[in-house]
């Protein structure tokens, strides 16, 4: 988290939240943060209930997920019958299987399904360490379920696209103000 590789500045700085903006986060608590990421992540799988199951041996795996321009990392504990989502203020002490790690607004792209993982590692804007076959199960899990992000807000169902389309609008503009990879052909943005 916060940490860049004075070499590869430029790369490593490709979507990076502003500087100012990071370190003014770290100032804030991270409950809220924990109390509405986990809201997502049941109201992902309200709507996807077969999600978790896709993981199959590596939903015990517990991920640390890197945002690398945010002053906090977050544990997923994707366990069938009782997930875990906590935000903590450093990955460091934390154990983990496995860890992905990019910058906010990548990681927020992975979910929508506007960024190819793959690419993303080749161009080293994303990392990844420890079991890379869970990493590849979650992923797989995430692409299956197609998370439609006004659903995973928990929107009404007339309310869900309005909310989507505002929200992969506004996403783009910012990565493309801050420099981010480009998103996947053939979608023509991606959402937080």
């Amino acid at each position: 988290m916060l940490d860049v590789d004075p070499q590869n500045e430029t790369l490593a700085r490709r979507g990076f939240l502003p500087g100012r903006l990071a370190r003014a986060m770290a100032f804030l608590p991270l409950y809220p943060l924990e109390f509405a990421a986990f809201r997502v992540l049941e109201n992902t799988l309200s709507q996807h209930p077969g999600m978790l199951s896709r993981l199959g041996e590596h939903a015990s795996k517990r991920f640390a997920i890197d945002p690398v321009d945010c002053p906090f990392g977050i544990i997923l504990e994707p366990r069938e019958s009782t997930p875990r989502l906590s935000v903590v203020p450093s990955l460091e002490t934390c154990s983990w299987d496995a860890r992905i790690a990019a910058p906010l607004l990548v990681l927020l792209g992975l979910l929508d399904g506007c960024y190819d993982g793959d690419a993303l590692f080749f161009t080293r804007d994303l990392t990844i360490e420890g079991d890379t076959a869970a990493v590849l199960a979650l992923r797989n899990a995430i692409e299956d379920a197609e998370i439609d992000p006004g659903e995973a807000l928990g929107m009404p169902k007339l309310a869900a696209p309005f909310v989507t389309a505002s929200l992969r609008t506004i996403a783009t503009q910012l990565r493309t103000a801050l420099g981010a990879p480009e998103e996947l052909n053939g979608k023509t943005s991606g959402a937080p």
